[in-house]
């Protein structure tokens, strides 16, 4: 009997640990809930003073403070490190709220999160600002960006798309609102495409026009005409949809000044344009010319396209310009072009200069981050804005189809836009079908 139980108790610790090691594997916020979270969180704690006088974020305390130690608690005068606000677990990591001393300003903390990584055993540290004296340090325990899968809330509304997850476990969305215009870019394999399919799968469930602009002969945009308003796919084309896209800004702004305001979204509901989202896949096919006559064409392209990107934000016209490489060596305003895209997305690239011309001028630091992307993790971005702020970002894995079906059961949002008909997408043309009986009239012969 004895026996026995001890068979049973050995069972139950090997099928416990095995059951841990299964979800450490295969469930990892479950194993972080159970294991990892109780874990780190009595390591920060046991370690916290100690770790940041190592890392050099202690400052001297006050003169009274000192006085206080030294003559009434009778106790050694030690640096005073950021005091502990908050603790916060999540189901990915910890959020800490620390409030700075005197001396201390968050650049200090963010300078040494790799540091603090390793000391607290997490997979990654990033520092936020929530408030002048205060930053957020949010842990996370283990690698989201392996499988990413967005939280069910996450979902698309008014102008805000989910489209990827940040290293940090919280949710990267593009929101055209704040960040009108944006610029991705990434090599083959990159999951660049990915991204534009989340993108494409969340517009196309809100009450958008969608203008395609696919050079590639449209291979890319071309399963997703159910759900566009328009769709070119070659420069000339382009041109052309980008001159009626620039009339069609003007005329939007006649409407604004004969309203008095100055945003599209002050005008009355019952007046108001439906906003437009330009995707353009494959921006350098833009600016490529086989001969010297093609070039006024294609610089009054580009010029049109950057006079989109300087004024169209008020009138609700948003550009989602992809490409594989971009550089200044493309021609004549492609750096005028890159100023006025303020969301910056860069995978995956062959080479420095495309990621220079991504994120070089907006978080000089990114640069390295986007060469260190390993070729065997696509959908692996980073994502950069004008603060000079930037995070590692994946999309979720989706398939064309997937897409395309969500694009056909949201066609019926399609807006009817008079000046795009000529660029409508050639599946939602309407062709009579032929008869299926014989006509009544009997035919002449001839020879009567």
């Amino acid at each position: 009997m004895t026996d026995l139980v001890t068979y049973v108790e050995l069972a139950g610790a090997a099928a416990g640990a095995g059951g841990l090691g299964y979800a450490k594997a295969r469930a990892p916020r479950v194993y972080w809930s159970l294991v990892g979270m109780p874990v780190t969180w009595g390591r920060f704690t046991w370690n916290y003073n100690s770790t940041m006088d190592v890392c050099g974020l202690t400052v001297q305390p006050s003169g009274f403070r000192a006085f206080v130690k030294r003559n009434v608690a009778r106790s050694e005068v030690r640096p005073v490190p950021p005091k502990i606000r908050r603790v916060r677990p999540t189901s990915t990591g910890l959020r800490i709220t620390l409030r700075l001393p005197a001396g201390l300003e968050p650049a200090d903390i963010a300078a040494s999160t790799e540091r603090l990584r390793h000391a607290f055993g997490v997979r990654s540290v990033t520092v936020m600002e929530t408030k002048p004296g205060y930053v957020e340090l949010r842990m996370t325990g283990w690698d989201v960006l392996n499988r990413v899968k967005l939280p069910r809330k996450a979902r698309p509304r008014d102008l805000v798309v989910p489209v990827a997850l940040r290293e940090d476990g919280t949710v990267f969305e593009r929101d055209y609102r704040k960040v009108p215009h944006a610029l991705t870019l990434g090599a083959n394999q990159s999951g660049k495409s990915m991204y534009q399919r989340n993108l494409i799968k969340g517009l196309a469930q809100l009450p958008v026009a969608l203008v395609g602009i696919d050079c590639k002969r449209g291979v890319e945009q071309n399963r997703y005409a159910s759900r566009l308003s328009a769709l070119v796919t070659s420069p000339d084309d382009a041109g052309k949809l980008i001159d009626a896209l620039v009339m069609e800004m003007e005329e939007r702004f006649d409407l604004l000044a004969l309203y008095g305001v100055s945003d599209l979204w002050e005008l009355p509901d019952q007046v108001r344009p439906v906003p437009l989202v330009v995707l353009v896949d494959e921006i350098a096919e833009l600016f490529f010319v086989t001969s010297k006559k093609d070039e006024p064409a294609r610089d009054k392209t580009v010029m049109q396209l950057v006079r989109l990107g300087q004024m169209a934000r008020a009138v609700g016209i948003y550009l989602e310009v992809c490409g594989q490489r971009f550089g200044s060596d493309l021609g004549r305003g492609a750096t005028a072009l890159r100023a006025q895209l303020t969301g910056r997305v860069v995978h995956r690239v062959n080479d420095k200069q495309t990621a220079d011309m991504g994120l070089g001028d907006i978080a000089p630091d990114a640069v390295t981050a986007v060469t260190t992307i390993a070729p065997d993790r696509p959908g692996i971005a980073v994502a950069g804005d004008t603060t000079g702020g930037w995070s590692r970002i994946r999309t979720p894995e989706i398939t064309p189809d997937e897409a395309a079906a969500t694009c056909r059961e949201f066609a019926h949002l399609v807006p009817e836009l008079p000046f795009l008909a000529p660029f409508r997408p050639v599946g939602q043309i309407t062709v009579p079908p032929m008869p299926t009986t014989p006509p009544m009239v009997r035919p002449r012969p001839v020879t009567d």
